[in-house]
């Protein structure tokens, strides 16, 4: 179980929304070179990851409060198993909150391992919860914006940001207007079966997330997909836009589609309620004026758009993602001091 646990949280920041299927994958102790080469989802080979895969159908059964309470648990304690991911998160966090002292700073450090924790059982209930037992944890707030927008036919950027609890907050939103999903395919050939069959079955359509023209055929037909472009994918096609007043490398894709496609974009943040009543599904007003013809100032408006969404759940970012790892010329990297 340590394992499990200890990997889930080094690992969660590659798996982007998909944070369960990194949890799964290593629930057997076996690196993702090793399962791609395996031949057949029935292998022998697959067997710890589909014992993982029970167990977390298991515990999606569990009450919802219950499911909070472990998977807060497990994250706090992967916190003191991953070095190298508590590390990262905690050089983001004295970045990105300067005006926190050192206790505050800890604080949020260990709120934001649970937050993971929590993340993990999300998935798992955006997989296989019905839709009955979620909906009453939905709390919308302007689903007449998404409505607008595709109103004339128009395709929608959903724009969103890797929120711990995305994948459920997707999954939510779901059930209320349909719309096709940007995701990032797993090199397990048995979690990317799995994952691809629930997003197919939960969502009107699955891209995997370097298919760019098929996302703009659906935008194009007038669907809305969800999309999220705020992790660091190197210098190509990103400028270097402000975000917590750090420079990072941040893909201009959003204006790009915007323009090739003519869709809105219409923001849309999920939040999990610190109560344990369900989620905040906040959408905004499509973005006026929006693509300009500066692209840098473009992808600085979406940074601070997102900015402001953090700051209300600062736990709930995925801070354990290396979001400041490409630097402009001649500055120093951030990561690079010692835990």
């Amino acid at each position: 179980m340590a394992v499990i646990v200890k990997n889930a949280a080094g690992l969660v920041a590659r798996g982007g929304h998909g944070i369960l299927t990194q949890f799964v994958l290593y629930a057997g102790c076996m690196n993702s070179e090793r399962t791609r080469s395996t031949p057949h989802p029935l292998s022998p080979r697959h067997w710890p990851v589909r014992f993982g895969l029970g167990l977390l159908w298991l515990l999606v059964q569990l009450p919802y409060r219950w499911q909070l309470a472990l998977g807060r648990r497990l994250g706090i304690w992967s916190m003191r198993l991953s070095k190298r991911r508590r590390h990262i998160a905690a050089t983001n966090l004295r970045l990105c909150f300067p005006e926190l002292d050192g206790h505050a700073r800890q604080h949020l450090l260990r709120e934001h391992f649970g937050s993971l924790g929590i993340s993990a059982l999300e998935v798992a209930l955006g997989w296989w919860a019905s839709d009955r037992r979620l909906r009453p944890l939905a709390h919308i707030t302007g689903l007449e914006h998404l409505h607008r927008a595709g109103a004339d036919g128009r395709g929608v950027i959903l724009l969103s940001a890797h929120l711990t609890c995305l994948e459920l907050g997707g999954r939510l939103l779901a059930l209320y207007a349909p719309f096709h999903v940007m995701y990032r395919p797993h090199q397990n050939v048995l979690v990317e079966r799995v994952q691809r069959r629930n997003r197919e079955l939960r969502f009107e359509r699955a891209i995997p997330r370097d298919d760019a023209r098929g996302m703009l055929r659906s935008l194009k037909s007038g669907h809305a997909v969800w999309y999220a472009s705020d992790q660091n994918y190197g210098h190509k096609h990103s400028v270097f836009a402000p975000f917590f007043n750090i420079p990072a490398a941040t893909s201009t894709a959003t204006t790009r589609l915007a323009r090739l496609s003519g869709a809105a974009v219409v923001p849309f943040f999920p939040r999990r309620r610190h109560d344990g009543s369900g989620y905040e599904l906040t959408l905004l007003p499509a973005l006026s004026d929006f693509p300009s013809d500066d692209a840098a100032a473009d992808t600085a408006r979406i940074n601070r758009l997102i900015e402001d969404q953090v700051r209300l759940a600062p736990e709930q970012y995925l801070w354990v993602h290396r979001r400041f790892k490409d630097r402009p010329p001649g500055s120093a990297d951030l990561y690079t001091a010692s835990p």
